[in-house]
């Protein structure tokens, strides 16, 4: 991140940061394939324990609280207390309501992640350009993938529901990139929203992303790690856990034009990331925290997220 740069040139810069921490998280099943499962399992766990304690103090210190500030300084949502927190509260509700949606479109494809899936059904498909042809073997691993025959074998069947395959590998690609929508809007908003309130600073911005890329990290791992385990090669295994954060950028530059060409919906902009961020804690990091069994290592994980990122915002910001 540059300070002084356009907005749309520092929501570029801050979340091609966000997924290089992706990648770099998903590089780590180079060092943690030969690692026994039960490891594996802790190190998830405490990982993203901690990256939920990092989002939650993110939302509110990043997100919520500038747009609290603003929506106080406005002439209009000022008149009185009410009015003040319906772009808060609204926006709030509406970045959780775009995730729900987000999620149940997810689930309308029979997928449990759709990174993961997407992976299987391009293996499956032969649509994976690091396609290996002796990787053939069934994936049951997964809810809703069907399990496939060797690659190159086209039955009747198989050239009959080819259009639908590729139906669904597409619908997949949609789901990823709706899925990692608020991690970049989020990035886009806080730089978009610099020099708006004394709370929304370059530092405040900056450290937002780095929070966001610490989230990433996990994520990424959380996605080469089982692919490894189902017999995916280690390139692809990181090919496909990095895959998630490259949609990022796009949202960031996107959330940060909006909010710089339309200020008066900063303050909605900035709480319905904060609402979509913490949605996304709720519903999914801490559920995937707690699913590899070590429920007290993940929750004192995220206490020392909370602390580290709170830490970061009131000293940086």
């Amino acid at each position: 991140m540059i300070e002084g740069a356009s907005p749309g040139v520092q929501a570029l810069l801050g979340t091609l940061l966000t997924w290089f921490l992706t990648a770099l998280g998903a590089a780590g099943v180079f060092v943690l394939g030969g690692v026994h499962a039960s490891n594996q399992k802790k190190i998830l766990s405490a990982s993203l324990g901690f990256a939920a304690g990092v989002m939650l103090a993110a939302s509110y210190w990043s997100l919520l609280a500038p747009a609290i500030e603003l929506s106080k300084a406005s002439d209009f949502w000022n008149a009185n207390e009410v009015l003040t927190l319906v772009p808060i509260c609204g926006g709030f509700f509406l970045g959780a309501l775009f995730v729900y949606a987000a999620d149940w479109v997810i689930d309308s494809l029979g997928v449990t992640n759709p990174t993961i899936s997407l992976a299987v059904a391009s293996e499956k498909y032969g649509t994976n350009p690091f396609r290996n042809e002796e990787f053939g073997r069934e994936h049951n691993y997964y809810n809703g993938l069907e399990s496939g025959n060797s690659y190159g074998q086209k039955d009747d069947k198989h050239t009959s529901s080819e259009n639908a395959q590729w139906k669904r590998i597409f619908l997949l690609i949609v789901a990823i990139t709706v899925h990692n929508i608020p991690e970049g809007l989020a990035v886009g908003v806080g730089f978009g929203a610099i020099g708006r309130s004394h709370l929304a600073t370059f530092e405040s911005a900056c450290t937002l992303a780095w929070g966001i890329g610490l989230q990433n990290f996990p994520e990424g791992l959380s996605v080469s790690l089982p692919l490894y385990a189902s017999g995916f090669s280690l390139r692809r295994a990181f090919w496909y856990g990095q895959l998630s954060g490259m949609v990022e950028p796009i949202a960031g530059v996107l959330g940060a034009l909006a909010v710089s060409l339309f200020e008066p919906v900063l303050p909605w902009a900035l709480a319905f990331a904060a609402g979509a961020m913490i949605y996304v804690v709720l519903s999914e990091v801490v559920p995937e925290a707690h699913q590899g069994g070590y429920d007290k290592l993940a929750n004192w994980s995220a206490m020392a997220g909370f602390m580290v990122m709170m830490s970061l915002d009131v000293g940086l910001g």
